[in-house]
Formats: structure tokens, C-alpha cells, sequence
């Protein structure tokens, strides 16, 4: 552990110099100013704890603590003086200040003031690790539903496979197309391993370009870059000693690739803008819906980062390999949402059930439930007929009717969905080109392709 960095600001030589002696022999890191100017200008950026003087010139204790606090918020500051009042005193704890000492004052007892202020700012920091963790896990609970469904022969296999790895450390490469299920299957093999009461952080790699990436991963110190207000965690640290999902790990740039690829190795990182050498105990599962082979043969992904992630690779069926399933899905979706919309349950005609079967989904599992959300919302009737699937099944015309004859809304859904489809077909899947291909930005084209069930 880092020691904690303390400035002291005291215009009385000996005193400025005894406090320092003190604070040092305690093992922390200590800087010393005579006036609050050149304090306020320190640019050291780890400052945890300032120990002011009251009574200054050119700027008193009062005006250096208000200063230093505009700067960094989070400062712990004791403030001490041979001349205090208790009107000094409320006003020094109205601007923040954190405690006020009466001189003379021991060795002693200052030690044990500054140990009071650390062991505050060791809980703050836990419990701002805890609230980051929260909003993590909030943000990302999977809520297209709550348990893997299937009963067919490839997806028992599944299960036991997930049955086995669940119980190693090892690294998990989990690969399958958009929409089977790799996060689903990640938070699985969690739950069931030795790890399952820690965190499980996600990140998705594609989304961000490097900076914020790098950020993401390995956390930044304050003022490390324009708005870094303050110190941040990345999910590396956040998720110790639980697991750390990487979604969409064929999408890292080959600057990162070598960034990860030496967390992998060495089990240790630095924060963006810090010194530090951190390590952490993570169980790493990544997840793509590349070919990484092919990524690998093109130059695109490292060879030996590869072998690093797929230590136990894991390969999701698609829904057409499954078709079996499909009934049982449609199903368990009509009964979830329905009991989320708080409407009555309904159910699909024979005929319909044959048309989601005999369907490619191309957008696999999560094209279905929201195509199911879709008709469960759409449909007027308790029983679900097959002419009203055949309508928003297809991308192209459609079996019943032309374009043209269907509403605004309607065709505009369908030509949009197919634009998507056809970028993501001519960009192989690269969901940043596709978006350039269709002009328009990266964060809105992840939007469409969840809205469409083809993330």
C-alpha cells in the first residue's frame, strides 16, 4: 500500500518542521509550505490530508483551507492553532474542515488525529468502491430473462460444460454469434464457481475508443487527463477476487491487445496517470462473436493473447442449431413478459409455433423475445395467430402482404432492421464500420442493434 501523502502549511519554523518529523516517522509522506500560496500551488495530485495553521499571512488557515478544498473536495484538513476560538472553529468546519487542534498539542495526539482522518478516508474509499460496484451491477443485471432456457441435446452438453469449468480459475473464452446468450452463460459460470459472493463486473470493449478503455480497465489518478476530478477504480480492481466479463474482446484495438495481454501475464497494472504497480486476484471470462482465428490470420488479433483468453473456450449453439428450443423459449417469454407488462398471458396458434421454428434468427435468442414483446404488445387477441408472426418475421417483403401496403411505422421497422443486417454482413461483423457504413455514430448503431434483437 501507497503511503498517504500529507502537506503541512505552518509559517513557524520549528513547529512546521516538529509536525513534519512526527508525521514522517509515522510512516507517512510528508511536503512542507510557510504560506498557503505556494500550497495551493502544489500540484501534487495523491495530496490525502493538509494540516493548516490558523494564523498566516499572506492568506490565512481559514482562506487556504476554502482554496484547498475548491481544488479537491475530497482533502481531509486539520486545522491547528495557538489562538483559536470557537467561532474559528465553525467557520473552518462550515468550509469542510475536518478537525481542529489547539496548540501546544503532543506528538502524540497529533498522530493520533491524522490516524482518525486516514482511517475515514479508508472507509470513504471503501464505500465509494462498494456504490461504483452497485451502479456496476445494477447498470448491468442481463434482464431479457433470468435463466438459461433449453432442454435440447447441444444445450444439455452446454450445461455440463458450464458445470465443469465453473469450478476452475481458469480463463474462459466464450465465442457465438449476437443474441445466443455469451453474457447469459458468463454470469453462469459465476454463480456456480468458488467466487460466486464477489463482484461480477462487465465491460463491453467495443464501445469506447482507447482512452476511455484504458480508463475503464485499469482505473486513472485525478488529473491524469481533462475531467479526471478525481481518482477513479477500473473494473480490474473493482471485480478483485471475483470475476471480470469482457464482452466483445475482438473488437480491442492492437494498442490495448498488448495492454490486456500483460495483465494476463504478469498480473499486474498501473492507474492511468499513476506510479503504482497494482495487483489483483480476477477471474477473466471474455466473450466475441468474431472469428478470432480469422482475426489472427488477417493481423487483427495477437496470437498470443488468443491462447491467453481461450484457456477453456466455450462455443454457444446458435438458435437455428437448436430448434427444438425454440417452442419452450417462446413460451417462457409470452409468461415473462406478461407478468412484467401485467397484462394476461397469451398464447401462439399451431401454425404460428411452426413459423417461429422453421425461422433462421439471425438475431438469435434475443431477436426472439423481442419479437415475442412485439407481438405480445401488437396483438389484440389471447391466442397469437400465425398471419401476424408472418408479418414481423421477415426483413423483405413480407408472405402476406407488400411493403408498401403495410403502416409507416411497420415498414419503416422492417427496412431499417435490413439496413442493419446488411452493414453488419458487409463489415463482417465489425460493429464500428457497419456504423460508418449506415453514417451514423457508434453508440447509436449499439442502440439499433439492441432495439432489433441483433446485438
Amino acid at each position: 500500500m501507497s503511503k498517504t501523502t500529507i502537506i503541512i502549511v505552518e509559517d513557524n519554523n520549528t513547529m512546521r518542521l516538529g509536525i513534519k518529523e512526527t508525521l514522517t516517522r509515522a510512516g507517512y509522506l510528508v511536503f512542507e509550505f510557510d504560506n498557503g500560496i505556494d500550497a495551493e500551488n502544489f500540484t501534487d495530485e495523491k495530496i490525502k490530508i493538509a494540516v493548516l495553521d490558523l494564523k498566516m499571512e499572506p492568506i490565512d488557515g481559514i482562506e487556504t483551507l476554502r482554496r484547498l478544498k475548491q481544488k479537491n473536495p475530497e482533502i481531509k484538513t486539520l486545522l491547528i492553532s495557538a489562538y483559536g476560538t470557537v467561532e474559528d472553529a465553525v467557520k473552518a468546519m462550515q468550509l469542510g474542515a475536518s478537525d481542529f487542534l489547539t496548540k501546544p498539542f503532543s506528538p502524540e495526539e497529533l498522530r493520533l488525529r491524522i490516524n482518525n482522518l486516514v482511517g475515514e478516508i479508508v472507509k470513504e474509499e471503501k464505500i465509494n468502491d462498494l456504490l461504483e460496484q452497485n451502479k456496476l451491477l445494477n447498470d448491468q443485471l442481463y434482464e431479457s430473462y433470468d435463466d438459461i432456457i433449453g432442454d435440447s441435446e447441444i444445450m444439455k452438453n452446454l450445461f455440463d460444460t458450464v458445470d465443469k469449468v465453473a469450478l476452475t480459475n481458469s480463463t474462459v473464452l466464450i465465442q457465438g454469434e449476437s443474441g445466443t446468450g455469451k453474457e447469459l452463460i458468463a454470469r453462469a459460470v459465476h454463480r456456480k464457481s468458488t467466487r460466486a459472493d464477489k463482484p461480477f463486473i462487465k465491460l463491453n470493449c467495443g464501445s469506447l475508443n482507447d482512452n476511455l478503455l484504458e480508463s475503464e480497465l485499469f482505473g486513472h489518478e485525478r488529473g491524469s487527463f481533462t475531467g479526471a476530478v478525481k481518482q477513479k477504480k477500473g473494473r480490474f480492481e473493482l471485480s478483485n477476487n471475483g470475476t471480470l466479463f469482457l464482452d466483445e474482446i475482438g473488437d480491442l484495438s492492437p494498442t490495448m491487445q498488448v495492454k490486456l495481454l500483460r495483465v494476463l501475464q504478469e498480473g499486474e497494472f498501473e492507474r492511468v496517470g499513476g506510479e503504482e504497480t497494482l495487483n489483483v486476484d480476477v477471474r477473466i471470462i471474455a466473450a466475441t462473436n468474431l472469428d478470432l482465428k480469422q482475426l489472427i490470420n488477417n493481423y487483427k488479433f495477437r496470437n498470443d493473447l488468443y491462447y491467453r483468453l481461450s484457456v477453456i473456450p466455450i462455443m454457444l449453439p446458435s438458435l437455428r442449431e437448436r430448434k427444438t428450443d425454440i417452442p419452450l423459449l417462446a413460451d417462457y417469454f409470452l409468461q415473462k413478459l406478461a407478468a412484467k407488462f401485467k397484462t394476461k398471458r397469451k398464447s401462439i396458434d399451431d401454425n404460428g409455433r411452426l413459423l417461429l421454428t422453421n425461422y433462421s434468427w439471425p438475431g438469435n435468442v434475443r431477436e426472439l423475445e423481442n419479437l415475442i414483446e412485439r407481438l405480445l404488445v401488437i396483438s389484440n387477441e389471447d391466442v397469437i395467430d400465425s398471419f401476424l408472426i408472418a408479418k414481423h418475421l421477415n426483413s423483405d417483403p413480407l408472405l402476406h402482404d407488400k411493403l408498401e401496403n403495410l403502416k409507416l411505422d411497420e415498414a419503416l421497422y422492417i427496412y431499417e432492421k435490413k439496413l442493419i443486417m446488411q452493414a453488419m454482413k458487409k463489415t463482417n461483423g465489425v460493429k464500428n464500420r457497419a456504423a460508418k457504413l449506415l453514417g451514423i455514430k457508434t453508440s447509436a448503431f449499439y442502440y439499433k442493434l439492441e432495439k432489433f434483437g441483433l446485438l
